[in-house]
């Protein structure tokens, strides 16, 4: 992972500078994996993001905070009671390692003056944040690891604190560069410097230990004499200058797509053909900036899960439930054959003997004449088993009447689960999900909980405006689709969907204007963005005015049909780009 020990000791630093002395104003906790410390300093209020997530724990100041649950979390309730307008009085780093220690004077019920550390770990699946007491006891954490997890290091209240087991590494502020290269080069077996590098040294990632085998030699081994030992101990001298001073140039790496591929606290000049590198003065920017849009997606992806597996489930019970309707409908194809099978056997009465168990009849239905076996029951007469024929026919023919009709409603039951389904993965706030559920819960696919209800405030449509000056409006969720194009928007404003594909209702407002080209050719490029097609290209746009717009009789929200619609394919965006 690209936040070593070394980049944790830059973060550290950081808070010292900016954060020592400061005092805990509040403590939030957005999920189960991280906390935010609300931090009086004295040059503003600073806001500490400390997280275990597992594909991005870290440590760093954040300029916003996550949106928070209504009812704060035990462990959230615990730390406020403790750290409440406690004083950060040291930030502590063991060693190179990706350990870092807040130290906070508290006062405790009794008015005494108590030292608290919170313990911030940071190693991918197994980070953790713990609050330890003066006596290095474990007050709590947030996630607790006990003998079904783990052997070795039990994490729990009331037992002592232990550091993680320690790696047979040399922390490079410790040794010379001369002590730490003669580790790397002595080595078991030979294998890439990369690798000895990342096998040797506490504290560096694997793209550190790429880029100081691209200065000295791409490619070479472990085993380094002359020219290339030197360079390797002028590298190590450097990186180690870069440590002790935490004089590192911070920069991130981004993808030719524009997306970050890995960040370092020094200059990367591995990546310079083929990537462009973006250079920070804050450590805590070029973590918020990497982390931001993957962390969002993540919160928003956890808090979704019930949603995202209820409307799963029910997507999967109505398609399996057509299928077994579509199946049984295939069965009524042949309901002709019942009806001539009975014609056939009224007409020759006379010729069947009872307790036949078949009947050869000449099939007068048939051009040829052909002669036709028809089975029969021993147990009845021959006009019972016509009347029987009969009745089967009269019973596939409605049952044909039935089933189309229960198929015709699965469908549409189908399609407005999916586009429900749709909004929960874009939804991008608490109160989107909570809109999502209340409008479920309408539809009876939610029970609504016992108690007083809390009203829910209605969010606004999303709101842009087009280059050249035209106002566009984005519903978030079904309930809001129908009352933008039905209720809001009036008949000669333009309404746009993605064809054939889930998506929001967009609206161009004319504001008594005729609406441009280009106005039509940006909103199109909204509705595909808050589509399920948003990471495609070349999306399908249908455009037609309100008034072509209607909803049926009786439609779940969001469903529509209209009429004398254009479509117009866009790439999707989620900005309107000014020319």
């Amino acid at each position: 992972m690209a936040l070593d020990g070394i980049f944790l000791r830059h973060i550290k630093n950081e808070i010292e500078t900016q954060a020592l002395g400061s005092r805990v104003a509040q403590i939030y906790q957005p999920n189960r994996d991280e906390l935010v410390f609300a931090l009086r300093t004295f040059d503003g209020n600073k806001k500490l993001l400390l997280s275990a997530r597992a594909n991005s724990p870290r440590v760093n100041f954040c300029e916003s905070t996550p949106e928070n649950p209504a009812q704060p979390p035990m462990f959230c309730m615990l730390l406020r009671k403790r750290l409440g307008g406690g004083k950060l009085a040291a930030v502590r780093q063991m060693e190179c390692d990706r350990v870092i220690f807040f130290d906070f004077e508290c006062v405790n019920e009794l008015g005494d003056t108590d030292m608290l550390t919170v313990v911030c770990e940071i190693m991918g699946m197994y980070s953790n944040i713990i609050i330890v007491n003066s006596d290095g006891v474990i007050i709590d954490s947030l996630k607790r690891v006990d003998l079904t997890m783990s052997s070795r290091r039990l994490v729990l209240p009331n037992i002592k604190y232990e550091l993680p087991q320690p790696q047979d590494k040399l922390n490079i502020l410790s040794y010379s560069p001369e002590e730490t290269a003669d580790r790397i080069i002595n080595l078991d077996s030979e294998m890439p410097l990369n690798k000895a590098l990342i096998k040797a040294i506490q504290g560096v990632s694997p793209i550190v230990c790429r880029e100081l085998e691209y200065r000295i030699c791409e490619g070479v081994t472990n085993r380094l004499v002359g020219v290339l030992y030197e360079k390797l101990i002028i590298e190590l001298k450097k990186l180690k200058n870069i440590t002790e001073n935490c004089s590192g140039r911070p920069c991130i790496v981004y993808r030719d797509d524009g997306k970050p591929m890995d960040f370092c606290f020094m200059p990367i000049e591995q990546y310079a053909e083929f990537a462009r590198i973006e250079y920070y003065d804050s450590i805590s920017k070029l973590l918020d900036d990497f982390y931001g849009e993957r962390d969002s997606q993540e919160r928003m992806r956890v808090k979704s899960q019930g949603l995202t597996k209820l409307l799963s489930n029910t997507c999967e019970r109505i398609a399996r439930k057509i299928s077994k309707q579509q199946a049984e409908l295939s069965q009524c194809e042949n309901r002709e054959r019942l009806r001539i099978c009975g014609d056939l056997l009224q007409a020759n009465l006379y010729r069947i003997e009872r307790g036949a168990p078949f009947a050869d009849v000449e099939n007068y239905y048939d051009e040829n004449g052909a002669i036709l076996r028809i089975k029969l029951n021993p147990a009845i007469s021959p006009a019972a088993n016509a009347q029987k024929y009969y009745k089967d026919y009269q019973k596939a023919k409605n049952a044909e009447l039935v089933l189309n009709e229960q198929i015709k409603k699965g469908k549409s039951e189908l399609e407005y689960v999916e586009s429900v389904l749709d909004t929960v993965n874009r939804a991008e706030t608490e109160k989107d999900l909570a809109q999502i559920r209340e409008e479920l819960t309408e539809q009876g696919y939610l029970h609504r909980a016992k108690g007083k209800q809390r009203q829910l405030s209605q969010l606004p449509p999303l709101e842009f405006t087009s280059s050249d000056g035209f106002k566009i409006l984005v519903g978030r969720n079904n309930r809001q689709n129908d009352k933008l194009t039905l209720k809001t928007a009036s008949k000669n404003d333009m309404w746009l969907h993605t064809k054939d594909i889930h998506g929001s209702h967009t609206i161009i407002i004319s504001d008594g204007r005729e609406i441009s080209d280009t106005a039509v050719c940006e909103a199109a490029r909204l509705a595909a963005y808050h589509s399920k097609a948003r990471n495609s290209s070349q999306v399908p746009v249908d455009y037609t005015l309100v008034r072509n717009v209607s909803k049926p009789s009786g439609a779940k929200p969001g469903m529509v049909i209209y009429v004398k619609n254009k479509t117009v394919f866009v790439t999707p965006s989620s900005i309107i780009e000014k020319t």
